[in-house]
Parts: structure tokens; C-alpha cells; sequence
């Protein structure tokens, strides 16, 4: 009997402690300066299965020109007065990393080379807006922007109506002008012109989805004024310095957005690189950003953000469920088929992608690949993973 007791006694403590050991594992993170390479059995995955992935990512390459002004004008030539007011410049090849447990399983092309990342700015401003509201700056998501924004931005009376919340999740209908940039010429319809474009019936916040750079640069402007500095200092301070980031990175305006904060001008920062612009980043860098929101917002012990804002940045919006505070979302219109609607990522024009998988610890950043194929890579690296 004493011995059947000690024999489970010593089962339970081995129990544990392989507990501890996986446990442990699941919170590796990188230092500033490593960031250790591991095989992809030693995290549970299938090496054949990760290669025909990567190579399935090499083979299918964005086919847009690598100089990016050229692909940006092509890509928006229907729109009216359009024109590149932010930097630009040519791309790398196809390139990315794959994160298990924290751990580097994976890498291909040049990871270190700085590159325009276009909408998945939108997410890195989606967190500036999550540290506002950590920090009890903004209140409330649901309050209106004009009980923070004192100029003339939202005083219209179909402007009025417009809350934090609407401009995070695209479905505002915010109608004006913007650093000589109008709500109505990005992204127009297929039908009609000009004066129907400009004279159309607006629609009820919160109803309507509409993907619109001025709308987003909008939400950057107003958080502009909420923090009362550049928005790139409050990510380098907060996020990117904590979570060990290079300091390679830069993020932009226009030429035309300067905002006089306190007497200083100020350039308030695209949201995307649609007219120039936005970050220009590593890949690496964009894998410590994902490693964050992989973890709950919590870099090695330090809640950077909190668990509430991400909790409330990937929840359905009521007019698109695909789609939460500027992240999207693996559900409804969008969801790739075979894979989990747990799922959400950072999408930018030319095939830009930062996946989070926090159900399998799993991050994947993905540039240059062709955005049509972005459901089936995930699907190839997730069948990856040891059963």
C-alpha cells in the first residue's frame, strides 16, 4: 500500500512537472539581442510539412511591380485627384517568419530588409488607440469623437454622430476633407461619377462597412490630438523598445499632414500606405509585434496592453464580422476555409500579413505573397502541426 502511495505520489510529480516544462516553453521569448532558432519537431511540427509551405509562399509571389509607386498608382488610378504625397520605395522579394512557441521554426528572403507593410499599419494604430483607453485617455470606445476633437472635424450633424468605436471598425460614412484628401474619392464605387460620389446619401454610423484610408487617417489625426505627441514616439516608448524591436523601423505622414500640437507642428501619420507612406518595417520586427498579441498583450511578464483591448479589438464589428478595432477577423465574408475563426491578422496591400494563432502559439508573418493565397499557406503550415 505505502509504496502504491509513494509510486503515485512520484507519477503526480512528473506530471507536473512536464506541466511546468511545456508550460515554460509556451512563454519563451526573445531578448533583445537573440532570438533562438528552433527545429521545427523540437515545437511539434512536421519539417516536410513547414518546407512545402515555405515554398508554396516563394512560389506565389505578389505580382505587382517592385516599385511600389508605380504599383500603388496602378492599383488606384480610378480614383479622382489621386496622387502619392508619402514616401515610397521598392520591395524586397517574398520573405517571412514562423514562430512556434515563441521560437523561430522558420525564415525565408531577407528578414531584415525594411519595407513598406501599407494596412497592417492599421493594426499597429489599433494598439496606439488600445493604449489610449488602457491609459484612460479615451474613455469609452461608444463616446464621440467630437467630446475629444474641439475643431470642426465633427461638428457636422451626420459627423457629430460618429464615435471612437465606428472609426475603428471602418463603418463611420465620415464625410469631409483631409490633409486635401476627400472621404468620397478613395475607393469610389463602380458606378456612377463624380458628383454622385460627391452628393451621396450618407449613411447611419455603425451600419455600413467601407474600407477608407482618409476615414483611417482620420482616427490617427484625432489620436494625434488625444496623446498631444507623434503617435510613433508612443509606439516606440511603449511597445517596441519593451518588446525588444530594431530601430530600423519609421512610420509616416504626407507632406500635406502637419498639425500644429501645443504650438509644434507635428505630422500625424497614415494609416496605410494607399498615398505614400505608413510603416516601413522589418519582418522581424513584425514577428515580435505578432509574438505580443500572441501572449495576450503581455511581453515576459509585462502587460504591455491589456488582455481587455485585445479581447475587444478582435470581436466582430455589427456592420462586418470579418472585421474588429482594424484587425481582421477569420469569420464571415473573409474566413478561409479549413481554418480556425480564432484566428486574426494584420492584412496590407501587396500580400502583407502578420497571423495569430493563439490557440497554437503560432505567429506567421508574410510578405510580398500573393493575397489570394494567404488562407491556403496558413492551411498548409497549420497541417503542420503534430497531431
Amino acid at each position: 500500500m505505502k509504496s502504491s502511495f509513494h509510486s503515485k505520489i512520484i507519477a503526480l510529480v512528473l506530471i507536473l512537472f512536464v506541466q511546468i516544462s511545456v508550460f515554460s516553453q509556451q512563454l519563451y521569448f526573445p531578448s533583445h539581442t537573440n532570438w533562438i532558432k528552433s527545429s521545427a519537431k523540437k515545437q511539434g511540427l512536421n519539417q516536410v510539412q513547414l518546407n512545402k509551405a515555405i515554398d508554396f509562399a516563394k512560389a506565389n509571389e505578389y505580382k505587382g511591380e517592385r516599385d511600389l509607386h508605380i504599383a500603388i498608382a496602378k492599383a488606384y488610378v480610378r480614383e479622382p485627384y489621386f496622387k502619392i504625397v508619402g514616401p515610397t520605395k521598392e520591395r524586397g522579394g517574398p520573405a517571412g517568419i514562423i514562430l512556434r512557441n515563441g521560437y523561430m521554426v522558420a525564415e525565408w528572403g531577407d528578414v531584415n530588409r525594411i519595407d513598406m507593410t501599407f494596412s497592417v499599419t492599421k493594426s499597429y494604430l489599433a494598439t496606439i488607440a488600445g493604449l489610449a483607453v488602457d491609459e484612460g485617455l479615451i474613455k469609452d470606445t461608444h463616446d464621440k469623437m467630437n467630446t475629444y476633437i474641439n475643431d470642426t472635424t465633427f461638428s457636422s450633424e451626420h459627423n457629430s454622430k460618429i464615435t471612437w468605436h465606428h472609426l475603428l471598425t471602418q463603418s463611420s460614412d465620415w464625410s469631409g476633407n483631409l490633409f486635401g484628401m476627400s472621404d468620397w474619392a478613395d475607393r469610389p464605387p463602380k458606378e456612377g461619377i463624380i458628383e454622385d460620389w460627391k452628393n451621396r446619401t450618407l449613411v447611419e454610423p455603425g451600419t455600413v462597412f467601407e474600407y477608407n484610408d482618409v476615414r483611417v487617417n482620420l482616427l490617427s489625426y484625432s489620436l494625434l490630438k488625444v496623446w498631444q505627441k507623434p503617435l510613433p514616439v508612443i509606439l516606440k516608448e511603449k511597445i517596441m523598445d519593451p518588446i525588444g524591436a530594431s530601430s530600423t523601423w519609421n512610420w509616416y505622414g504626407y507632406e500635406t499632414s502637419k498639425v500644429k500640437i501645443n504650438g509644434t507642428e507635428i505630422e500625424s501619420v497614415s494609416g496605410g500606405g494607399h498615398s505614400g507612406g505608413g510603416l516601413f518595417i522589418n519582418t522581424v520586427d513584425h514577428a515580435r509585434f505578432g509574438l505580443l498579441f500572441a501572449r495576450n498583450g503581455n511581453w515576459n511578464g509585462q502587460q504591455l496592453i491589456s488582455t481587455k483591448w485585445i479581447e475587444q479589438m478582435t470581436q466582430s464589428s455589427e456592420a462586418n464580422a470579418s472585421y474588429g478595432y482594424l484587425w481582421w477577423l477569420n469569420r464571415g465574408s473573409e474566413k478561409w476555409d479549413g481554418v480556425s475563426e480564432d484566428i486574426f491578422y494584420a492584412n496590407g496591400f501587396g500580400g502583407n500579413f502578420i497571423v495569430i494563432d493563439r490557440a497554437h502559439d503560432l505567429v506567421i508573418v508574410t510578405r510580398w505573397l500573393d493575397p489570394d493565397k494567404i488562407g491556403e499557406m496558413v492551411r498548409e503550415i497549420l497541417n503542420a502541426i503534430e497531431k
